[in-house]
């Protein structure tokens, strides 16, 4: 008789996993661009919203739910 494999994760936590890692994702995206082309000009535009509060968020989100996805107990 074959004994069952038992996974560590259930199912809802890869599900939380991959959402997690998709935050992360899109909030590295949001940092993305906002330099000059012209290295002697300085642009204030890598300042702005989307780079400072709403990419970080984002960041921050996902490893949050990367934390939960982790601690989450699988249903037995």
């Amino acid at each position: 008789m074959k004994k069952k494999k038992d996974f560590l994760f259930d199912k809802s936590n890869y599900k939380y996993v991959m959402i997690g890692i998709l935050f992360i994702i899109i909030g590295f995206l949001l940092m993305l661009g906002g330099g000059s082309k012209d290295p002697n000009i300085f642009s204030e535009e890598i300042y702005n919203f989307q780079r400072i509060r709403l990419a970080p968020a984002f960041i921050l989100i996902g490893f949050g739910i990367q934390v939960y996805a982790i601690l989450k107990s699988p249903k037995k």
